[in-house]
């Protein structure tokens, strides 16, 4: 039987992006371009929301439709709900949890030939064995050096799914760190299921920046999401001596009321996270923040939702993403009483965006008339798009073919309600 050609359609995390990268690196066979032209598609699924899962669902049924010979594998923290019966999943020819993911090349062969594969992989992979080629666009790679959680929040499905906390070793981080830059990768974006959970036998998570920020062919190091607990004085204290670690933190807050915050069984308090946003801002005035918001858990009131409003209002998001609440089978939240209506869901959902867009703006505002530095990550008809180092999209307009990859002085002369727009200030080329 001939080989196979592959596409992998992937949903949810940065982990989710890094673990279809290596499993990329992983496989021999030919990839495709577009699913329609595959023989085997690899759905990496998510099951953070109904949502995620709900998008990999329609995506292999719309496979299924345009390309009904084709064999639908699905992997990924899905996978794993559904092995351990908590989703379905019915619009897949094979299901493998995450576990298989560095053995996908078997995987596919076994799909392909018909064969059975083994009850569970050959043999647990440490971290320190995933590397990464990077993705296609050589701009922005996700260095994964984190997996799992010890966190107990009533409402997760994949730190159940994915188990203790582990971490990969500086050595190999810093190795495969290296590799990413010496193809071309100027900013590296460090990530994991708890990043602030980061703890290797050879260092916490302040060392393996100080480490990284070493490497002469970084141009940028940017942290993904990191919990109230992972921000601490050492950590800032390298931020602070080297601007290219990048002075942006998202931090999930999920609620801004205690009263909730116990309810998700967080581990942290408002006070606590308002204080890690001030120990931030008294170390690194100029620094930026993004959060991650529940809007209708279990019980929550309107003056609940009123304090989350206050906190949006008080820390000035640049990047702000609302979940309404889905009850994930399984999970502790499930049996949790005071559902709240769709419709309410809803209304929270948009007068929060409402209130993050009007917290914006000033900030927004402020950046007008400066000159702020844009990773360029596309360029066509004289625009160029791309991010500052402290997480603004900026558009900009320019005479001149911009590479992907380059760092370009922008003018910055308006904004849109949650981006801004410039003018490149690279002298023209007249050769």
């Amino acid at each position: 039987m001939n080989a196979p050609t592959l596409h992998i359609l992937t949903f949810g995390c940065r982990v989710n992006q890094y673990e279809s990268e290596a499993m990329l690196a992983r496989l021999t066979y030919r990839v495709a371009a577009d699913a329609k032209d595959a023989d085997v598609v690899i759905l990496n699924g998510c099951s953070v929301t109904g949502l995620a899962e709900k998008k990999a669902r329609q995506a292999a049924r719309k496979i299924r439709r345009e390309s009904p010979g084709v064999r639908i594998l699905l992997t990924g923290c899905l996978a794993d709900a559904v092995e351990q019966g908590v989703a379905r999943f019915d619009e897949a020819d094979a299901i493998v949890g995450n576990a298989w993911k560095p053995y996908i090349e078997q995987v596919v062969s076994s799909l392909w030939d018909g064969t059975a594969l083994q009850p569970s992989p050959p043999a647990p992979v440490s971290l320190d064995a995933e590397r990464t080629l990077g993705p296609a666009a050589r701009v922005r790679a996700y260095l994964k050096v984190q997996d799992g959680c010890s966190g107990v929040c009533t409402y997760c499905h994949p730190t159940r799914l994915r188990g203790a906390s582990r971490s990969k070793t500086l050595a190999a981080a810093v190795a495969e760190a290296a590799q990413l830059c010496a193809s071309g990768f100027p900013e590296l974006v460090l990530t994991g299921i708890n990043l602030a959970e980061y703890a290797s036998p050879d260092g916490d998570l302040a060392d393996l920046v100080g480490r990284l920020l070493v490497l002469p062919d970084l141009r940028r190091l940017r942290l993904a999401s990191i919990n109230p607990s992972g921000i601490t004085p050492r950590l800032l204290r390298v931020f602070e001596k080297d601007r290219r670690a990048c002075r942006h933190f998202h931090i999930p807050l999920q609620s801004g009321s205690d009263t909730i915050l116990r309810r998700m069984a967080r581990q942290t308090t408002r006070a606590q996270y308002l204080d890690r946003i001030d120990v931030i801002r008294r170390t690194l005035p100029d620094a930026t923040f993004g959060t991650d918001i529940i809007v209708g858990f279990p019980g929550e009131t309107d003056t609940d939702f009123l304090e989350t409003r206050g906190i949006v209002e008080r820390v000035g998001f640049i990047n702000l993403h609302a979940f309404r609440f889905s009850v994930r089978p399984g999970t502790a939240a499930q049996r949790l009483d005071g559902a709240v209506s769709g419709d309410v869901k809803r209304q929270r959902a948009d007068q929060l965006d409402e209130c993050w867009k009007a917290t914006l703006a000033p900030l927004l505002d402020a950046r007008v008339g400066k000159t702020e530095h844009v990773l360029t990550e596309a360029c066509h008809d004289g625009h160029g798009y791309g991010y500052t180092s402290d997480y603004l999209h900026v558009t900009y307009t320019t005479s001149q073919d911009v590479p992907i990859g380059e760092l370009r002085p922008v003018r910055i002369t308006g904004r849109t309600a949650i981006s801004l727009e410039g003018l490149d200030e690279h002298p023209t080329d007249t050769s």
